[in-house]
């Protein structure tokens, strides 16, 4: 019952925040309904099945929580909090979301589909934590999202303790056939004007992979230029 009604809750809080959103910023409360509508038909204990599904609307309704509490603060109230944030989830909230729910978004109708249908895998899950587990052990700072994810090609926004945001995009597909898959990634970033990013394709079984992977993503959180999409094997 309780995960029932946990179900129950979400819906309840879209619409709770649909309406707060239409007076403050209409864009999302628009992305809010196109959700809310997705899912509305959905049985609760259905719902709650739905690992991957649910974890997205949780994300999404703290992320609109958050954003809707920075929306009517005066500039410098909102700068004050901003600046106390880790760049990656500055990053998130100050650019890249709000960009989500007021840019057409090509590869959400196709994606949330499969989220619903429970098709997707996240084969690279496991050592996406490991990898970011690593990040905050130097004093890094990681942000993971499912938007990002499946519509912007990032699998982590990270940033060494003292450089800039950058994007990641990890796969264990051989160099020899992440060509292909790169370009994707690189057009896929450019078109949402993400300044900066990193392809990484790994050999699962090499051992080093992760360190060599995090100093790469520390390096270049501190040095690399905007508009570099940069592609990395190991």
């Amino acid at each position: 019952m309780g995960e029932c009604l946990q179900a129950t809750a979400i819906e309840t809080k879209l619409r709770e925040l649909m309406r707060i959103s239409g007076s403050l910023e209409p864009a999302l409360a628009t992305r809010l309904e196109e959700i809310w509508r997705w899912i509305e038909q959905m049985k609760p204990g259905k719902l709650m099945q739905k690992k991957l599904l649910m974890g997205f609307l949780l994300e999404v309704i703290q992320d609109a929580e958050v954003w809707l509490a920075l929306k009517p603060l005066t500039d410098a109230e909102r700068e004050s909090f901003l600046h106390q944030i880790p760049p990656p989830v500055r990053y998130w909230y100050e650019y890249l979301f709000p960009r989500w729910f007021t840019e057409q978004d090509n590869k959400f109708y196709i994606w949330k589909q499969k989220l619903r249908s429970g098709e997707f895998s996240q084969d690279d899950a496991e050592v996406i934590d490991v990898i970011a587990q690593n990040i905050k052990s130097r004093q890094g700072s990681v942000v993971q999202r499912y938007v990002a994810d499946f519509s912007m090609a990032t699998d982590a926004i990270v940033s060494s303790p003292t450089g800039k945001p950058l994007c990641v995009q990890v796969t264990s597909m051989s160099d020899e056939f992440s060509e292909y898959k790169y370009e994707e990634w690189k057009r896929t970033l450019q078109a949402w004007e993400i300044e900066r990013g990193i392809f990484v394709s790994y050999n699962p079984g090499k051992e080093a992979f992760v360190r060599e992977l995090v100093n790469v993503v520390l390096h270049n959180s501190n040095h690399l230029a905007d508009y570099k999409y940069l592609k990395f094997s190991f």
